[in-house]
């Protein structure tokens, strides 16, 4: 056991603080009692905490020995703008928001971790455990960057975890490269000119325009990204007129586009802005295409070597017939910023299939009826805690990487 020099004490309940985390969830950039919360447990236990990181973000660091390696472990904190359908014991007791994403489990999680790292493991370096903020759609790993991160805390390599409902309970998934795809918003403002519906020839009619705009932008893909390679344009919503006999000026469109490389990224926003362009000339009229943000989320890519470690890390802990490889996903993540920086990977627990009763764990994120696992708070921090005690053996993990994304 490692000298902390006070007398051992009985684990906390790691599963009641994941609850009331639930019940008092916070949106992004906005987690001050989280943040709190766990910056406080982190002191108590030892560890050196720097708060106020990308605004609510905090690093807990401890530091053992005199080895030069450093690592860095990631959980986010934010919850989502949703209103809670669990009727769970421990919901969320904040209208319309609650952690409909497992970030409340992400935290327990590395907390656990933390505890019994500091009380039980012996290591030769640098650990950085890294709580950011705003993960869902706010950029917080990009604001964490962007206040210094890697150059207030190096590491070496950086690794988080996911829970995936519909996979068995504690099963691990990895994959290395592309594992998970960009993200970019784009907002598509049509101007006509508005008039009376019942002389529409007297009009420039942006609804028309907005309609025959949908169906063009499904070539985007279909006959501009190789069949081999993934992307989607998804126009999520239309906004335009209000009154029947009314054709509008202004038409809106808000539209999703994702890819797995990083070169389709580019291309299908080049083109979605050239196709629109050209569309709304053809029909006279003018169109303004802009992103939400300066910068969507980019392609989450695992480096081999931290993606084969930290599977075999896995492997160890759980054997084979509990690892598996993942498919890549459409979905996205922010930690893909800190992957364009520091080698690593970003993996997967199951959160459930429903097998077990557990329908909630199984129920997908991003849904009211969703509530994290509490089994893979043990899971997952036995998997932390073990991977910590191979990193700063691990030779291929030196003070100055040279893996790169």
């Amino acid at each position: 056991m490692a000298d902390t020099g006070r007398e051992p004490k009985p684990a906390p309940d790691f599963m009641a603080l994941r609850r009331d985390i639930h019940q008092h969830p916070e949106l992004g950039y906005s987690e001050h009692r989280t943040s709190a919360l766990v910056a406080d447990c982190l002191r108590e236990w030892g560890y050196q905490v720097e708060t106020g990181i990308g605004k609510t973000g905090l690093v807990a660091t401890l530091v053992r020995g005199s080895g030069q390696r450093r690592l860095g472990i990631r959980a986010d904190m934010d919850a989502l703008p949703i209103q809670e359908r669990t009727g769970l014991p421990w919901a969320s007791v904040r209208a319309g928001v609650m952690h409909a994403c497992g970030h409340d489990g992400h935290t327990a999680t590395l907390l656990s971790a933390a505890w019994h790292i500091a009380h039980d493991v012996e290591f030769d370096g640098t650990l950085h455990l890294i709580f950011q903020p705003a993960e869902e759609g706010g950029g917080g790993a990009r604001a964490m960057i962007d206040d210094g991160l890697f150059e207030r805390f190096p590491c070496d390599a950086v690794f988080a975890l996911h829970n995936m409902p519909g996979v068995e309970q504690g099963r691990l998934q990895f994959r290395e490269g592309p594992a998970l795809a960009s993200s970019d918003q784009i907002i598509i403002t049509l101007r006509g000119t508005g008039g009376h519906g019942a002389i529409p020839h007297e009009a420039n009619d942006p609804v028309v325009v907005a309609a025959a705009l949908v169906m063009s932008l499904q070539t985007v893909v279909s006959r501009n990204v190789d069949p081999l390679q993934s992307g989607v344009v998804t126009v999520g919503s239309i906004q335009a007129g209000q009154a029947a006999n009314v054709i509008p000026g202004e038409a809106v469109l808000k539209v999703s586009v994702r890819a797995l490389d990083r070169a389709v990224r580019t291309m299908l926003l080049e083109r979605i802005e050239t196709l629109t362009k050209g569309h709304a000339q053809s029909f006279g009229m003018e169109a303004q295409v802009s992103q939400v943000t300066s910068e969507g989320y980019p392609v989450l890519v695992n480096t081999p070597i931290a993606t084969d470690f930290a599977r075999q890390v896995a492997v160890e802990l759980l054997g084979e017939s509990k690892v598996e490889c993942a498919a890549p996903r459409m979905n996205s993540e922010d930690f893909a910023f800190m992957l364009e920086k520091i080698p690593g990977c970003y993996f997967f627990i199951g959160n459930g299939d429903g097998g077990d009763g557990n329908v909630h764990g199984a129920c997908m994120v991003h849904n009211a009826g969703y509530d994290f696992n509490d089994a893979n708070i043990e899971a997952g921090s036995r998997y932390w805690v073990l991977l910590v005690q191979r990193f700063f053996g691990d030779a291929r993990f030196n003070p100055e990487p040279s893996e790169q994304p």
